[in-house]
């Protein structure tokens, strides 16, 4: 069996060659994979699956396209894409899954998460997270008229940039008593996340054994993913405009 996992792809019709980029990279998979794990943050914003633009419905028909290959597909809600919903998985052929969701193979256990609930350290985000979240929130912005959601959404990013540019690097990064709590939670040697935009390979001794976390970046030029197949996992780079790998971090698991 092959994994792949990736995130923080933040598609948005603005980026014409990021989208390209996904689309080839989504060819490039179809016969050498058995499940594809997207961690939140397909979209730069989705703001309900009404929202049905000829650009997100290319999203949508290439993904599908995966699909009918026979590639199974499973969609994590990023701080980006809450609204994500039953109506796109369908349309995509995907499922969504929880965050967080424990990946079981047949020789380990992997803890998946978008990652934006471990920067505990974030206060005001955390606060913020945990009312938008609410189901009566979400039923609200539903509510909304598409038009009325697009704008809000607006303003949500350019909200969010001022706020980011105002926080320190170590407030925005995961906070390690949350990484070590969820590990122990979960029971899981290895967890994969993305959001914070800074791909490594950590290692965290826990009562004298090593658990490893394993950090998706965000795609721009170059476009990253994770793949795990056998004892093997790979943090990959490559180039989004040819699919050349740039770097690839190894690591067998003992």
């Amino acid at each position: 069996m092959r994994y792949r996992f990736i995130s923080d792809l933040h598609l948005d019709e603005t980026r014409p060659d990021l989208c390209q980029g996904f689309f080839s990279y989504l060819a490039r998979i179809q016969k050498d994979t058995d499940r594809l794990y997207i961690l939140g943050d397909l979209f730069e914003a989705w703001v309900g699956d009404d929202d049905l633009t000829d650009f997100n419905q290319s999203v949508i028909d290439q993904l599908k396209n995966l699909t009918d290959s026979g590639v199974s597909l499973f969609l994590m809600h990023g701080n980006r894409d809450f609204l994500l919903l039953d109506d796109f998985a369908k349309a995509t052929g995907g499922a969504l899954i929880s965050d967080p969701f424990v990946l079981e193979t047949q020789s380990t256990k992997i803890l998946l998460s978008h990652g934006d609930s471990f920067c505990t350290d974030d206060v005001e985000y955390q606060a913020f997270k945990a009312n938008i979240r609410k189901e009566e929130s979400i039923q609200f912005l539903l509510s909304l008229p598409l038009s009325e959601r697009k704008k809000m959404a607006k303003q949500l990013r350019e909200d969010g940039k001022k706020a980011t540019a105002n926080k320190s690097l170590e407030i925005m990064d995961v906070n390690q008593q949350a990484i070590v709590d969820a590990f122990f939670a979960h029971q899981t040697p290895l967890m994969i996340h993305g959001h914070t935009h800074r791909p490594n390979i950590h290692t965290h001794t826990i009562n004298t054994i090593d658990h490893f976390r394993y950090v998706l970046g965000d795609w721009h030029e170059v476009g990253y993913e994770i793949v795990l197949e056998s004892d093997t996992i790979n943090l990959i780079t490559f180039r989004l405009e040819d699919q050349h790998v740039t770097e690839r971090q190894s690591h067998r698991r003992q």
